[in-house]
């Protein structure tokens, strides 16, 4: 008798099963790195300047040294490395030693057997400042004005696209100047870290980060250390969005735990936690879009600066996607884009959910409004006239050759049923409970955007990631292990990986080991390429696995269910039989297809690995007399290639969408001469779920051929069309300009 099984695997790609570490957050029991413990440790804090520029003339630590309690006071004169590190360009100290470029940045380190004890004691540091005028504005650091922050000036690059005929006329133009605040990513878990030295000169780092190989790199320049004497394990992340890939407390920890020869923790509070990471670049952009009558592009011409802050950061980078990006998802054959990031006094920006797309997509979208409104034409029509589809070219020149379905995507957000009109409730006017309105003053008003995001990283970077997979008896049942230095923050990559090795192997217990750098580098969790990049290389090493597994047989065979299945679903034989005590193990080293520089003259080149697109349909209720906004709806549509997890999906769609909400109406860190104003959640404002209105979302897999399993990088899209949306449905509702975000009280009703 044959037996023949289901090829369908439980659990495996496409489905949406329970996250592992999803009842243990929930109950408040998982441990974050702020949790991690040992019985011998001491505490470590940061001193930091208090001016946005200045130049040090003294650092005295005698009266912190002599509190009783302290193990160590650390100035620059203690780094035994180099003095200096940085993601693209080694540019900032790990503790200043002449000048301090920001407010906030790390001057001493003091270690002691309680918190209370180290910070009482870093108030007794005295250091002597004279300050200096600081560089606040990003044009006029392009333009030359004021003093240099770092040797060769305050552009940190810039980045100049041309295509087609420059000199072209249009029917219709329309032209503005745009703002975008600085956003903070404002993850839950602050910076936090163990540093354990051992007995041998090294030290390990447990820490929340979203790259472990690029950490180590650093810290080991700064330490003077070979590599293999500093090994990092991931901690428990609560939250990153990009502001964890730059060093916070990596280095610090580990120069105290070498110094005292004690286990050093490093927890950072909230108000730290403004200062020790990177933000959202602020961006000011000069558009002008010219098209025919009938209103189709003819051409589009920009001017974007975007403020990096004291250091360098990711900086590069932004400014390349912001360029290459700044069109958005249109086809236009004249394009002349300049794209500057600069050096500023301000707090350091780099890495965030949407890194310069964001930024770019808010004066674009802005601009299809204004000119559909010259044109005489909806707003989803002028789109619709103007998307891009499968093989259109980029304003660098790139031919987008997977699926492109904008205006399908539009299509989708506009046919959705629109909310109804409510029956007068507090909950749910503007302002909520607070009985500011009963309904006078009140409009309504609908909005729609679109946006563009490349996926991994790009412009000939070696972007790769290294997977593990190991397949054996334990226990007598067949089982699989996975080890990646890939970092899980939260978005659920650790279920992935299971469901790619269950889909692939066939097997159902699947253990992720604990990410660390005692296997090769994973990449850092950013640019939405984790499931791509690390995904892929799992599924290869699984390949590698089940290709010496099956050897044996002369047929193509699965593994499903833990049974040997052949192409018509005959079983074969038993896993469990074929294994027996043999162990399976491959290391794969998985690089996605090369990307290619940007030419410096026409910003000319393949540079991205894939193109991810969303629309965004918002709906909200504006009282008119205060200024307030109540977000009655935010639809989305969005293509992700293939749903490895539709579950997953959903709720990156959502979140992206929530941050969205917030740089739209809300999220801002204001700074004044280079100093922040607002470094609590007191004042800095992000959505809760009382803020977030239910959303209608349409998935759309439209398989990438270049892609493990076709899958599109899903957790940046939905960021960037939300806020634009957002603000056209406020423009809709008010008639106003409103050309910065957030959008504030004040801008609406003039006060």
């Amino acid at each position: 008798m044959t037996t023949t099984v289901s090829t369908q695997t439980v659990d495996g790609v496409g489905t949406s099963p329970q996250r592992p570490d999803g009842i243990v957050k929930v109950r408040g029991e998982f441990a974050y790195s702020s949790d991690l413990w040992h019985e011998d440790m001491v505490w470590g804090v940061t001193l930091r300047s208090p001016h946005p520029y200045a130049r040090i003339t003294g650092i005295d630590i005698t009266e912190a040294l002599a509190v009783p309690g302290v193990y160590a006071v650390l100035t620059h004169e203690d780094v035994p490395g180099v003095n200096r590190y940085g993601l693209e360009h080694t540019d900032q100290p790990v503790l200043a030693s002449e000048v301090v470029r920001y407010q906030g940045e790390p001057v001493a380190l003091v270690a002691a057997d309680h918190p209370e004890t180290a910070r009482r004691a870093m108030k007794r540091i005295v250091v002597s400042y004279e300050e200096l005028s600081p560089v606040t504005d990003s044009e006029a650091a392009v333009a030359g004005e004021g003093p240099s922050l770092h040797s060769g000036g305050n552009v940190v690059r810039h980045v100049k696209i041309r295509r087609g005929p420059q000199d072209l006329a249009a029917d219709v133009v329309v032209s503005g100047v745009y703002e975008v605040g600085m956003q903070d990513q404002a993850f839950l878990g602050p910076e936090s870290g163990l540093a354990v030295p051992d007995t041998e000169g090294g030290v390990d780092l447990y820490v929340a980060t979203q790259w472990l190989h690029v950490d180590q790199q650093q810290i080991v320049a700064a330490l003077g250390l070979p590599t293999e004497k500093v090994r990092l394990t991931l901690g428990g992340v609560g939250g990153a969005f990009g502001g964890r890939e730059d060093l916070s407390m990596q280095v610090h920890a580990c120069l105290l735990a070498l110094h005292t020869g004690k286990p050093v923790k490093m927890v950072y509070n909230r108000e730290e936690s403004f200062y020790g990471h990177v933000h959202r670049h602020p961006a000011k952009m000069y558009y002008e879009h010219g098209a025919t009558h009938d209103g189709r592009l003819v051409y589009v011409r920009t001017r974007l600066y975007l403020d990096g802050g004291a250091y360098a950061s990711s900086t590069g980078a932004v400014v390349a996607n912001a360029a290459t990006l700044g069109v958005g998802p249109y086809k236009v054959d004249s394009t002349a884009i300049d794209c500057w990031g600069t050096y500023t006094n301000n707090p350091p920006c780099g890495a965030m959910r949407g890194f310069g797309a964001v930024q770019a997509a808010f004066g674009y979208e802005s601009q299809m409004d204004k000119l559909a409104a010259a044109c005489g034409l909806d707003p989803v029509e002028i789109r619709v006239r103007n998307a891009m589809s499968e093989g259109d070219l980029m304003p660098t020149g790139q031919v987008v050759d997977s699926a492109a379905p904008v205006a399908e995507l539009l299509g989708l957000v506009r046919d959705k049923p629109m909310p109804p009109e409510r029956p007068f409730d507090l909950r749910h006017m503007p302002g909520g409970v607070s009985n500011t309105t009963h309904g006078e003053g009140v409009v309504r008003g609908v909005g729609y955007a679109v946006g563009i995001k490349n996926v991994c990283f790009s412009e000939g970077f070696d972007d790769y990631s290294t997977a593990r997979v190991r397949l054996q008896l334990v226990g007598g049942e067949p089982a699989a292990t996975v080890h990646t230095a890939a970092c899980e923050v939260g978005q659920g990559l650790v279920t992935i990986m299971q469901q790619i090795v269950r889909t692939e192997l066939g097997v159902e217990q699947v253990t992720i080991l604990p990410m660390d750098t005692s296997i090769g580098n994973g990449g850092s969790t950013s640019a939405s390429r984790q499931t791509y990049v690390t995904g892929g290389a799992v599924q290869a090493a699984c390949t590698a696995v089940r290709a010496r597994l099956l050897s044996r047989f002369d047929q193509k065979v699965r593994v499903v269910g833990g049974k040997l299945v052949a192409a018509d679903g005959q079983v074969l034989a038993d896993l469990v039989d074929v294994l027996g005590d043999d162990v399976y193990d491959e290391t794969v080293e998985w690089r996605h297809r090369p990307t290619s520089g940007l030419d410096p003259e026409t910003g000319q080149g393949s540079a991205h690995v894939q193109y991810a697109f969303a629309a965004h349909r918002a709906v909200v209720d504006v009282d008119t007399e205060l200024g307030l906004v109540k977000v009655v709806a935010l639809d989305c549509a969005q293509d992700v290639g293939k749903a490895l997890n539709p579950q997953a999906v959903l709720g990156q769609i959502q979140g992206g969408s929530a941050q969205g909400l917030g740089l739209a109406v809300m999220e801002e860190i204001q700074t004044s001469g280079g100093k922040i104003r607002n470094p609590s959640f007191t004042d800095y404002l992000i959505p809760t779920v009382l803020d977030m209105p239910p959303m209608s979302i349409d998935v759309l897999e439209r398989p990438d051929p270049h892609a493990p399993y076709g899958l599109r990088g899903v957790g940046e899209p939905p960021t960037i069309s939300s806020t634009p949306a957002i603000v056209a449905a406020i423009r809709a509702a008010t008639g106003l300009a409103l050309p910065r975000v957030p959008v504030r009280p004040e801008h609406l009703t003039g006060t």
